[in-house]
């Protein structure tokens, strides 16, 4: 049997096939009957659902920035032309710092637009509204004077804040600011103070008398913890729970849109204020931080110990433009860290603003609205 199981028969070499011929055929036909290799085993199959995680590739990014803070970290973002918005910390309330100055122009321009005030009106420059820095030296002067105009030019390419506080008091004082935002149907906004003031409790002093720097350097001298937090760039933890002049990152985004959508201000007025915010002189490494070079960006940045802010409306390549809003707070890694937080969320709503359309394309083909 061992004999004929190895060798063919006599007369006929065809008759048996070896072994190995035999397990070769078997393997053969074992690969013909077996079931073909699913898609899988080529790499997975392209799947349209992938083009609705952007939206949440985007928050995450967000997410990953806001990690670059110790703090708390607000970002919301709107396209101009679908009225698309995300955010994060959308609706915290945040220190506004200076950048609650694109409230006040907003109310100073009404006022223009309403006849009441001309640019070209000089205000007097009362040296009971001077603080520190900027044109603080001018209030000495007596009979100082400046226009409406030049006012503006200050307070939003500068952040001056002596400039700031003469426009508050012309558009009849903090309340007026927050009753003109309220007017145009925002929450989540409100203006409480002056500059002066603002800093005040920024620093944790409640002066009796006496100039701005009076008052500030007679308490940088009593309390080393002032001095410390200035050196340090350390928030005041109490000023950061306090809810006067505070915004949510939504709310600043609405009033952005408010102007730009003309239902704020007259069309020249709008230009106006955006021509001028897009000269702003601060926070260069902010919003315009990572955006290509010619980017139009008009924005207003604002800064304490322990916040940083930038607002603004950024435009893209094809014409279409985006509101932004990001706030930072209780942060004590320091102003380059914060800077990159708000410079890395605009490059990150700038390329997916940028391919909106594309991928609004292929959502709408497949019938899905985000």
């Amino acid at each position: 049997i061992k004999y004929l199981a190895t060798r063919p028969m006599m007369g006929d070499r065809r008759a048996m096939p070896s072994l190995r011929q035999i397990g070769a055929s078997c393997a053969a036909l074992g690969l013909f009957f077996a079931p073909l290799p699913s898609a899988d085993a080529f790499g997975p199959p392209p799947r349209p659902q992938v083009l609705l995680t952007a939206e949440a590739h985007l928050l995450a990014e967000f997410d990953r920035f806001a990690a670059l803070s110790d703090g708390t970290v607000g970002v919301a973002v709107q396209d101009l032309q679908t009225g698309e918005v995300q955010s994060r910390n959308g609706d915290t309330l945040f220190p506004m710092a200076s950048a609650y100055k694109v409230a006040v122009a907003g109310r100073i321009l009404s006022l223009v637009d309403g006849g009441s005030l001309k640019l070209d009106d000089r205000l007097a420059l009362d040296p009971a509204l001077a603080s520190e820095g900027g044109i603080a030296w001018m209030f000495s002067r007596p009979g100082a004077t400046l226009p409406v105009s030049q006012l503006l030019d200050l307070m939003l390419t500068r952040s001056d804040n002596n400039a700031t506080d003469v426009l508050v008091a012309r558009a009849g004082g903090p309340k007026a600011v927050s009753d003109f935002v309220a007017g145009l149907g925002i929450h989540g906004l409100r203006v409480d103070s002056d500059t002066a003031h603002l800093l005040y409790r920024a620093m944790g002093i409640n002066p009796q008398s006496g100039t701005f720097q009076q008052n500030a350097g007679a308490a940088r001298r009593a309390d080393p913890m002032i001095q410390r937090r200035d050196v340090r760039d350390l928030p005041n933890m109490d000023f950061m729970l306090d809810p006067r002049d505070t915004a949510t990152p939504l709310a600043m985004n609405q009033l952005l849109v408010a102007y730009e959508s003309g239902k704020a201000l007259k069309p020249e007025s709008t230009q106006l204020l955006f021509t001028i915010m897009g000269h702003c002189q601060t926070g260069k490494l902010r919003l315009s931080g990572m955006l290509p070079p010619g980017t139009p960006v008009a924005h207003k940045t604002g800064s304490l110990n322990g916040v940083g802010n930038d607002v603004g409306i950024i435009g893209l390549p094809d014409g279409r433009r985006f509101a932004i809003t990001v706030f930072v707070m209780k942060d004590s890694r320091g102003h380059v860290s914060r800077d990159q937080i708000m410079a890395q969320a605009a490059r990150a709503a700038y390329d997916y603003f940028l391919f909106a359309p594309k991928r609004r394309v292929a959502l709408n083909k497949l019938n899905v609205h985000v």
